[in-house]
C-alpha cells in the first residue's frame, strides 16, 4: 500500500514538472513571436488589386520593420505605411518620388524633375494626368502598380507618406506563392 501511495507520488510529481517544461517552452515561445512580431517583422495580407501583377489581391507578404533603421527609403521600394490621411489604416504601396524631387503624370507617362520614369512592372499604361508635386523632405509619392485601380498619392488629401508613417519594407510574399518583393 505505501509502495503504491509512494509510486503515485512519484507519477504525479514528474506530471507536474512536466506540464511546467512544456508551459515555459510554450510561454518563451510566444514571448520571441511577440518580439519578433512586434520590433523585426510584420506579416500582412494584401487586401485589393492595387499591386497587381506585382502582388495580387489575398497575398500575404513579410515586412521588415527594421529596413530603414539605418538607410533611406529608395525609389521604387514596396513599403507598409499609415494611410496619411487617417493615421490608422495600413497601405501597401511602391515609391515613386523621393524628398525634394517634382513629379506629375502627363498622357499616362510618370515624369520626376521633367525626366520620364521608366517602369518595367507596369503592365498597363496609365490614364489621365496628374501634379506636378513637390515632394517634402522626410516624405514620398506613392502609387501602386496597377495604376488604374490604386487609391495612392495622386488622390489622397495629404499626398505625401512622411517617413515616420512607414511600417517598414516588404520584403517577401509567401502565401500563396514565396516571391522576393526587394532588391
Amino acid at each position: 500500500m505505501k509502495r503504491k501511495k509512494r509510486r503515485n507520488k512519484i507519477v504525479g510529481s514528474r506530471i507536474l514538472y512536466e506540464i511546467c517544461d512544456w508551459s515555459k517552452a510554450i510561454l518563451t515561445g510566444l514571448a520571441v513571436g511577440f518580439f519578433v512580431s512586434s520590433t523585426l517583422i510584420a506579416n500582412a495580407q494584401v487586401p485589393s488589386g492595387s499591386m497587381e501583377e506585382t502582388i495580387m489581391t489575398g497575398s500575404r507578404i513579410i515586412i521588415n520593420r527594421l529596413a530603414y533603421m539605418s538607410q533611406e527609403p529608395s525609389r521604387g521600394d514596396i513599403i507598409a505605411f499609415y494611410y496619411p490621411d487617417d493615421g490608422e489604416t495600413e497601405y501597401i504601396k511602391r515609391i515613386i518620388a523621393l524628398p525634394g524631387e517634382t513629379i506629375e503624370g502627363i498622357d499616362g507617362k510618370v515624369y520626376i524633375d521633367g525626366k520620364v520614369y521608366r517602369e518595367d512592372y507596369i503592365k498597363e499604361e496609365m490614364e489621365g494626368s496628374f501634379g506636378p508635386y513637390s515632394v517634402p523632405g522626410d516624405s514620398y509619392f506613392v502609387m501602386g502598380d496597377n495604376r488604374n485601380n490604386s487609391a495612392d498619392s495622386r488622390y489622397w488629401m495629404d499626398k505625401f507618406v512622411e517617413k515616420s508613417e512607414i511600417i517598414g519594407r516588404a520584403e517577401f510574399e509567401y502565401f500563396p506563392r514565396i516571391k522576393r518583393l526587394s532588391k
